[in-house]
């Protein structure tokens, strides 16, 4: 009588894609940054949270506890000193250079002013953060961040830069400068295999969003939208999580809308 024989094996599991790197998010105290610094750590990646104020510091430290690698650093992007400290924890705590870094920390005018009635304190401040906070990061990064390969740039956008509504004249304008830093910086640090994109998210059901706004104003966000409602932070972090990913080496220098089709 014949038998059979069974031979069970099991092959080793696979390692996460971002096991061993290191990632500093901006702006990972709430929202999309934070929703973006939780996916990269199920990846595999340990983390720098940067966080700004005082007021974040709570939820930052508190995230840091619940992510199995993680360190909350404070930090005001639009500082030389505190851009660099990001990357000077990322080398204390996890013993190395950082491999990738999300610029995503912005400010938005909660008034959304005509351009004509735009106060020039509201256009500095949106810039410093939005484009002189994401010059700084991504300068620091270019000298940072590890060479050879799984070098990865991420800044966070905006799709108004391209829908360019009324009443964001300052914000659109700070974000279409950062795309244009991104595009620059992809061919210069192309040789290093450090790979630089820009991820512009439309209107997202975060905290950043609703404020200024009004029941009526969001309602007419949500009943334009091709697809009939607000982006979640779901639907971001994915597109940046991939970015970040070996998968990604080909695609440098790249301005992806991720927002359901409106613009």
């Amino acid at each position: 009588m014949a038998t059979t024989a069974t031979i069970s094996s099991s092959a080793p599991a696979a390692s996460p894609p971002l096991a061993g790197r290191v990632a500093i998010v901006t702006g990972a105290s709430r929202g999309i940054g934070r929703a973006i610094a939780i996916h990269l750590s199920s990846l595999g990646a340990s983390l720098v949270l940067g966080y700004a104020s005082s007021s974040s510091s709570e939820l930052a430290d508190a995230l840091a506890a619940e992510l199995p690698s993680a360190v909350a650093v404070r930090a005001d992007v639009s500082d030389e000193a505190g851009v660099r400290s990001l990357f000077d924890a990322a080398e204390s705590a996890f013993g190395g250079a950082a491999h990738i870094l999300v610029a995503c920390a912005g400010l938005a005018i909660q008034t959304y002013p005509s351009l004509a009635t735009t106060a020039t304190a509201d256009f500095d401040a949106v810039f410093a953060v939005n484009t002189r906070g994401a010059f700084l990061c991504l300068r620091e990064a270019a000298n940072r961040l590890r060479r050879g390969g799984g070098g990865r740039i991420v800044a966070v956008s905006s799709s108004l830069a391209a829908t360019l509504l009324p009443g964001y004249a300052a914000y659109a304008a700070s974000k279409a400068a950062v795309e244009a830093m991104v595009r620059v910086t992809a061919k210069e640090l192309g040789p290093a295999r450090v790979t630089v994109n820009c991820v512009a998210p439309g209107p997202v059901a975060t905290e950043l969003f609703f404020q200024g706004k009004s029941e009526e104003a969001v309602e007419r966000f949500r009943a334009g939208h091709p697809m009939g409602r607000l982006g979640e932070v779901d639907d971001i972090v994915p597109a940046v999580g991939f970015l970040c990913t070996d998968a990604a080496e080909w695609v440098n220098g790249q301005v992806i809308r991720v927002n359901g089709g409106i613009a």
